[in-house]
Order: structure tokens, then C-alpha cells, then sequence
């Protein structure tokens, strides 16, 4: 199962009983704020993750299909790490 910003947002507009235009503004300053400050350093939120960015190295890739091989550059990534207390509860 796989959830998109779109269920996300009508999960916190049912539960919050909030209109899906304000719980859509509330999840995108939501992940705003992640992207913004884990880009300075890491961020964590108490009892609930990690986020950091983290540097992919420069490798060598190739179609499978024509055997060409080519460069993918390095690049950066936003890691979540969660916490115990979220661990416990989906496990």
C-alpha cells in the first residue's frame, strides 16, 4: 500500500475536519519546512524521525537493452530515518 500527498491530504482534512484546501496547505508547508531546514543540517522531530541529505557518489550505469554505458552524476537525497517511538507503533 502506497499513499500520495492526495491521501494524505484527505486523511488530515477528515480527521482534523478541516477542508481539503487548508489540509493540502498544511501538508505542503509541512514538507516545505523538511525540505528548507534539512538542507542546512539535520533535522529531527522528537518521537518521530530524522531527516537528512545525504550524497550519492558519481557511478557507471548501463542500458540494459543497448549495453551503452554512461556516467549518472552525483547527486543529493533526502533520507528519513524514524524514530523508536515510530518503529514500535508500526511494528
Amino acid at each position: 500500500m502506497s499513499l500520495g500527498k492526495k491521501d494524505i491530504s484527505l486523511n488530515i482534512s477528515s480527521k482534523a475536519q478541516i477542508s481539503k484546501v487548508n489540509s493540502n496547505k498544511i501538508l505542503d508547508s509541512f514538507l516545505k519546512i523538511i525540505i528548507e531546514n534539512s538542507k542546512k543540517s539535520t533535522l529531527k522531530i522528537s518521537n518521530f524521525g530524522t531527516f537528512c541529505y545525504k550524497k550519492s557518489p558519481l557511478r557507471i550505469g548501463r542500458n540494459p537493452k543497448t549495453k551503452e554505458i554512461f556516467r549518472i552524476p552525483q547527486r543529493s537525497k533526502l533520507t528519513y530515518s524514524s524514530s523508536n517511538a515510530v518503529k514500535n507503533i508500526l511494528n
